[in-house]
């Protein structure tokens, strides 16, 4: 599903080229739940946003589903964005004067609007919140909130689901929630980013990868199981 070979990305800071990313290739299976973990200023920022098509690598390739994405324009990009990547946020980005519904239907009606009413009624549904769909975000719990933005990155069935920090913003009985639903879509054959820098998360995922200093390296920890069979060829 996803290739990346020898990306980097830098900037310039002070006059000097900072380095986000330095020669980082990876693979991801289809159907993977994967963490991208590492401390503030790691590189997880910057690879999200390149993952998610949102920004180009200096140098280097990311194939995408067998596309090479990484010489795209602005306007492909956002094709690539809208009909195969579905994005979670830990603010939700939600509009708050607008239903469940209607902030569910947007991503359809970017694509042309065909069926948007049966394709988000069906995406509540799955998050658990067909009895809710009518309810505006300030009419809802946290959780709710984060299962309506969940369900608006599955409405347009998205190749992959790309969360950032997913459980930032909620308690931690109702962030176990929302992981379970994770864990839940990828069982279901989803492939499930979660961007994260909590351990805690990470070992809902069946594995992870970890950066430092824009480098991908060895977690600090041994206590996140990283599967035996490694379907992808792990974080080379």
């Amino acid at each position: 599903m996803i290739e990346v070979q020898n990306i980097t990305k830098c900037y310039e800071l002070g006059g000097q080229l900072v380095y986000a990313l330095d020669d980082v290739s990876l693979r991801i299976a289809a159907g993977e739940m994967v963490a991208i973990r590492g401390p503030s200023g790691s590189g997880k920022s910057t690879l999200m946003n390149i993952l998610g098509c949102l920004d180009r690598p200096d140098n280097g390739r990311y194939v995408l589903a067998g596309e090479d994405v990484s010489t795209l324009d602005d306007d492909e990009l956002a094709a690539v964005r809208s009909q195969r990547i579905g994005f979670v946020f830990q603010t939700f980005n939600l509009l708050p004067r607008i239903s469940a519904l209607r902030n569910v239907e947007l991503p359809v009606h970017y694509l042309g609007g065909k069926g948007a009413r049966e394709k988000a009624e069906a995406a509540l549904e799955v998050v658990g919140l067909a009895d809710r769909m009518h309810h505006e975000p300030n009419q809802l719990s946290g959780g709710q909130r984060q299962r309506v933005a969940i369900a608006r990155a599955l409405v347009n069935d998205p190749d992959i689901v790309l969360a950032d920090e997913p459980t930032g913003a909620l308690d931690t009985r109702t962030g176990e929630e929302v992981l379970a639903l994770f864990k839940q879509l990828n069982a279901q054959g989803r492939t499930i980013l979660v961007v994260t820098h909590d351990l805690n998360v990470a070992r809902h995922c069946e594995r992870e990868i970890y950066l430092r200093d824009g480098q991908i390296v060895p977690p600090p920890d041994a206590e996140v199981v990283h599967t035996a069979s490694n379907r992808a060829g792990g974080a080379q």
